[in-house]
């Protein structure tokens, strides 16, 4: 309170300078300055003073500053701004307009940025900023502000996905795509092509392209023109509808925008749960396209979802096992962003053009409509804890409805509900429920549907043609779970199924999970009882048994032992017992980051399995491959990922996980081996490691931000960092370029004086490495480059002398260079030797 009454009065004060008056005020540092102690004022002037700086009485941070007797201040550099509220790039505007010698008291002339008046207060250490907006309520910025000139930039995101399950009927699956995000002023340009082949052997090679349009931001609209997938861009929650996804469109799309719709590293809000019975893959398609696969041992387990693209979309799982699909099932992924702002309670997007299939031979081009398509999609905040939803689509020639309902009742209870109807294909809702208590959590799920697909034909537009599924009749699928902690070390899970319909059977899954020590190791063991339904892989009887396996850290991080043994139902309806034993390991190399690899042994043989993430400065992935234990047949997958950016005149690529809606290409140049850098982008969660040559690093698009560079790991590096900060402001696809340098240095101590020998106090000292500043008595300490001991000096703002060290000449400990005194004259000097 005390300090913002003398920062207030500071302001008042500096306001009553009359604004032609060019004679230092009576509230001058020299003033001041006759109060203080005899020989403090030495220590006063034209030395390095630790202040606070405001402006208009905000805190833009703690700094460095140098007072002139010509009631001027320069402003060196900020030492401390974690408390400050003010953006990081109001910050790098002061820090350039009051880098030179700025006057105190009110600004008469070059009063950049709003500068009305200076003022410092040397009782508290205080540099108040006053400027014209001080009067002014600055409303919170409900957006931000897109790059005041645009920016350019292309990134290309490269994705190939191969999945080859052993049985004959089945083949190699597999998926090339590639999505560009260009950068132009300040819209966007987004396009998409794929290359893929189904599991028939028999179908050829398709090709599409699958989006190809311009998008432009507004403060809380966005709108769209081109060729696209109509998406649920703009709104929170997207109902469920049954039949064919939205087909392409040539045409527009206009809605409401929080932020631009990105790929996800968080888990679906609701899990996808798979139990196979033996060890196998599960496929996840996308519209009938693969866009990822997972190795799965049997039990009951849930899929990795993080690596699955953002938003609220269908996806279609199928279980492989053994070479044959023994399971097939649609999910819902559900990821979205938040919203519960209610003073903006609604959220809605429409689009309208011609269906329209471009360089595509996925479809049978004599059925497919070039007709109409249009649809609306609106969402309702009722009230922060209830979003309503709608919409309204044209797709294939057919209307689709659809209701939601999602509803958190509480902190812990929420309900998510979807009612949908498509004409001549059927209506269906479904309804999941989450609750979180202390001790654990339950959830429900149910859904219902009534169908009748006898006469539609199984064709999806701009996708792979999927097998048949006549039905008519009513379906439904029930679950819950229930997880319960029973101690510290302990947890109780379980869950129940049932379906009816094209599937007919109830399944309960039950777990005992336990984490301990063994001989001093991390050991955690899990005991399971199941009962699932009859299929394919258990000769259509069901599936019946107990199983007991073990995980155990083996002392160094990164490596782990795994081991189970139990008994189920086999291929043929049979009793069988089953073990398995497993190792996997954590990596450091340049290539290889981890591995995997294990056995399995059941009544038909013995089966292997093994597994290996990867990654290179271009491109990162992982593979696995099995062996059946029924007929030795092998199966696998590969999946690759590489993002490549161009803009600012360079080319950079990246193998690192990428999620940024913008980047920064970085030249990293060091003189240090094995140099490994860690870059942060502090506006935004993204960050990557450097290595000498050429980087990316990951940044956030539309709001202003910096990127942070240091050195990685815990390890002390006698060097420097320039620039150590790098600011930028892109578009979504804009590509921003920094070049960095890292030097060896000296930490050099020493004492400027002049040709008299009296000390040279308030001296700027500049090297390619660093800058200080000397104090009263001369003396400075400095962080010099080894390769260039070369040391510029400017005295009240003027050059004074260049002074060449020769570090073998001087007295050195450890890493600090002692310099004697320097005599600074208008020639350049080569110090005296030291003592």
């Amino acid at each position: 309170m005390g300090r913002t009454l003398i920062v207030c009065c500071s302001i008042i004060l500096s306001v009553g300078i009359k604004a032609d008056v060019d004679t230092p005020s009576t509230l001058g540092v020299l003033s001041q300055a006759e109060h203080l102690p005899a020989g403090f004022e030495e220590h006063f002037f034209d030395v390095p003073l630790a202040v606070r700086i405001d402006v208009n009485a905000t805190m833009l941070g703690d700094a460095l500053v140098i007072l002139g007797r010509d009631e001027t201040v320069r402003l060196l550099s900020f030492t401390d701004t974690g408390d400050s509220p003010l953006p990081e790039a109001d910050r790098a505007e002061w820090l350039a307009l009051l880098s030179t010698a700025t006057a105190l008291g009110s600004c008469t002339q070059n009063c950049a940025n709003g500068l009305v008046a200076l003022h410092y207060n040397l009782q508290d250490s205080q540099l108040s900023i006053l400027t014209d907006a001080a009067e002014r309520e600055r409303a919170p910025a409900q957006y931000h502000d897109l790059p005041q000139d645009g920016s350019n930039g292309l990134i290309l995101h490269n994705q190939l996905n191969i999945a080859r399950s052993g049985g004959s009927a089945t083949g190699t699956a597999a998926r090339y795509n590639v999505q560009a995000t260009g950068s132009l002023g300040n819209w966007t340009q987004v396009a998409s092509a794929e290359l893929a082949r189904t599991g028939d052997p028999d179908a050829p090679t398709y090709h599409s392209l699958n989006q190809l349009y311009g998008q432009r931001e507004f403060a809380g609209n966005f709108f769209r023109l081109g060729y696209f997938t109509p998406d649920a861009l703009g709104v929170y929650r997207r109902p469920r509808n049954f039949g064919a996804s939205p087909d392409t469109t040539l045409g527009f799309m206009y809605g409401t925008s929080d932020s631009l719709a990105v790929n996800s590293s968080s888990p679906s809000t609701y899990p996808i749960y798979v139990t196979p019975s033996r060890q196998g893959l599960v496929e996840v398609y996308r519209d009938g396209v693969l866009i990822y696969s997972q190795a799965v041992a049997s039990g009951l387990q849930t899929l990795d979802t993080r690596r699955l693209p953002g938003g609220i979309y269908p996806v279609q799982v199928r279980l492989i096992e053994d070479g044959q699909v023994t399971s097939s099932s649609e999910e819902m992924i559900y990821k979205p962003n938040n919203w519960r702002n209610a003073d903006q309670p609604w959220r809605y997007s429409f689009f309208a053009g011609k269906r329209r299939q471009l360089f595509n031979n996925w479809g049978d081009d004599v059925r497919y409509d070039q007709g109409l398509t249009y649809g609306a999609l609106v969402n309702y905040l009722l009230h922060p804890r209830v979003i309503l939803g709608v919409d309204a689509q044209r797709v294939a020639q057919k209307m689709q409805y659809g209701s939601s309902l999602d509803w958190g009742l509480s902190d812990h209870f929420s309900l998510y509900a979807n009612v949908y109807q498509t004409a001549g294909y059927g209506t269906g809702m479904d309804v999941q429920a989450r609750y979180q208590y202390q001790g654990g959590s339950v959830m429900f799920s149910h859904s219902r549907s009534w169908l009748d697909t006898r006469d539609d034909f199984d064709y999806l537009d701009t996708v792979a043609i999927r097998a048949k599924s006549r039905y008519t009749g009513r379906t439904q699928n029930s679950a819950l779970s229930v997880t319960q902690r029973l101690s510290l070390t302990s947890s109780l899970t379980g869950r129940v199924s049932h379906s009816s319909g094209n599937t007919n059977g109830t399944g309960v899954d039950l777990s005992w999970l336990r984490n301990g020590k063994l001989f001093g190791s991390d050991m955690s063991w899990q005991v399971s009882v199941f009962d699932r339904p009859a299929s394919i892989s258990t000769g259509s009887r069901r599936n019946r048994g107990i199983d007991l396996s073990i995980n155990m850290a083996l002392g160094k991080p990164g490596g782990s032992l795994s081991a189970s043994i139990g008994s189920r139902t086999s291929r043929d309806g049979e009793r069988e017992l089953n073990g398995s034993l497993g190792y996997n390991k954590t990596l450091s190399g340049d290539f290889f980051k981890s591995y995997a690899t294990g056995l399995t042994a059941d009544s038909y043989g013995v089966g292997l399995n093994g597994s290996t993430q990867f990654e290179t400065r271009v491109i990162n992935g992982d593979a696995y491959a099995q062996r059946s234990s029924y007929d030795g047949e092998l199966s696998g997958g590969l999946n690759l990922n590489s993002t490549v950016a161009v803009g600012a005149g360079n080319l950079a690529a990246s193998g690192s996980f990428y999620g940024g809606e913008g980047a920064m290409i970085v030249d990293l140049d060091s003189d240090i081996d094995n140099l490994i850098l860690r870059a942060d982008d502090m506006g935004g969660s993204y960050g990557a490691q450097l290595k000498p040559g050429r980087n990316m690093v990951p940044v956030s698009a539309y709001k202003s931000g910096s990127v942070h560079f240091d050195f990685a790991g815990s390890d002390a590096h006698a060097a420097t960092i320039h620039p150590n900060v790098s600011r930028y402001h892109v578009n979504k696809g804009g590509v921003a370029y920094q070049q960095v340098r890292v030097l060896k240095t000296l930490s050099v101590l020493g004492r400027l004086v002049d040709p008299q020998g009296r000390p040279l106090g308030g001296a700027h000292i500049l090297n390619h490495a660093s800058s200080s500043v000397s104090e009263a008595d001369g003396f400075f300490v400095l962080e010099m480059s080894e390769s260039s001991p070369t040391l510029h000096v400017r005295h009240r703002g003027q050059p004074a002398c260049s002074v060449v060290l020769e570090p073998t000449k001087h007295k050195r400990e450890n890493n600090v260079l002692v310099v004697p005194d320097i005599v600074c004259t208008s020639v350049s000097t080569v110090a005296s030797k030291g003592v």
